[in-house]
């Protein structure tokens, strides 16, 4: 099965070896995003504002990909703090809707450019 490259001007250019996205298939795999505002490709500040926007990035990707983010089967999310978890899942409410895709939360030590939440995203298309 070829793979398909996926890339997008509305979220960050990819700052190493790997793609926004790489679609086989119907299915989508779509990196890790942080809260690099895809414009500046610098970090937005605070908890919330980083969520959101590592959730806008990664609905740039999805539709990129000719997906949404309704597509999701599987979410990873990596926290510094696992303290901010309730946070999150009120970010997401703004973007998932029932049913949920399948989640895991990871506390990490420390993410790229300091920060402090990032996640990436499976999706099945069709």
């Amino acid at each position: 099965m070829p793979k398909q490259i996926i890339a997008t001007p509305n979220a960050p250019a990819a700052i190493g070896t790997y793609s926004q996205a790489v679609k086989a298939g119907n299915t989508v795999y779509l990196s890790g995003q942080i809260g690099l505002d895809p414009v500046s490709m610098q970090m937005v500040e605070g908890f919330e504002a980083q969520t959101v926007r590592v959730f806008e990035n990664l609905k740039a990707v999805a539709e990129a990909s000719g997906g949404s983010l309704a597509d999701a089967v599987k979410l990873t999310i990596y926290l510094t703090d696992l303290g901010n978890f309730a946070k999150v899942n009120e970010v997401m409410a703004r973007y998932f809707a029932e049913p949920y895709p399948a989640r895991a939360a990871v506390g990490v030590k420390e993410l790229p450019r300091g920060a402090v939440v990032e996640a990436d995203a499976i999706l099945v298309i069709g």
